[in-house]
């Protein structure tokens, strides 16, 4: 009779489990059990937190909630590709830089003392000048010729300006474009000796003293390739 009695209570509990089972993981277990279940229907756990397993347990049983390792892994998203971006453009080439030279010539170095025409030597300093332009991208030359205090003003104007236009013609004549060439005269009015340093009458002295005067300034301006 207590036999009797006991195995009735364990088919009961088998069945109650069974459909616990069923109910709580969504699985047929077609009465099979993968886990003790308490008079809950609570999967049951030890101190620790485990869960125990039946003799029916397989893989295919498994829950979250006990076997979270033996889950269905969600495929990993992966983020699309990013498109490949074209190379950045190239800086872009410096701007060239403008570039002026300005150069004193003596008047005695150019031409002879109260004379208008260039000297041999006057004539090598200027080619000399144009080779130094090199890769100068020329956009304008200034020839502005001047003359010490001896002799009346406008004698020495006109030739000062003749001095500069002398300057002109030979630039030309080495290539250069007459457009870009400017010629005046400043005759006796913008001495570069103070006003105190070559005191005195018309001397050899003083004629070699106001040498600085008797000049040609030459600028050029262009922009450097």
């Amino acid at each position: 009779m207590k036999l009797a009695t006991k195995s009735l209570l364990a088919a009961a509990m088998i069945g109650l489990t069974a459909g616990a089972v069923a109910q709580t993981t969504g699985i047929d277990t077609k009465g099979t059990v993968g886990y003790v279940i308490d008079q809950r229907a609570n999967v049951a756990k030890s101190g620790s937190g485990l869960c125990w397993r039946t003799g029916y347990w397989t893989a295919a049983m498994a829950i979250a909630e006990c076997d979270p390792d033996l889950m269905p892994k969600a495929a990993p998203v992966v983020a699309p590709l990013a498109p490949k971006q074209a190379p950045p453009p190239p800086p872009p080439a410096p701007a060239p830089k403008p570039a002026a030279k300005k150069v004193t010539l003596s008047a005695d170095a150019l031409f002879d003392f109260d004379k208008a025409t260039l000297r041999p030597e006057g004539e090598k300093k200027l080619s000399d000048l144009v080779a130094s332009f090199g890769d100068l991208k020329l956009e304008v030359i200034v020839a502005v010729g001047h003359a010490d205090r001896f002799g009346k003003p406008a004698y020495n104007q006109d030739l000062s300006e003749r001095r500069a236009n002398a300057v002109k013609s030979f630039l030309v004549s080495k290539g250069i474009e007459p457009n870009r060439v400017y010629s005046e005269g400043k005759g006796q009015t913008k001495p570069v000796t103070a006003p105190d340093q070559c005191k005195g009458a018309k001397s050899p002295k003083v004629v070699a003293c106001l040498q600085p005067d008797r000049r040609v300034d030459i600028e050029v301006i262009g922009t450097r390739m």
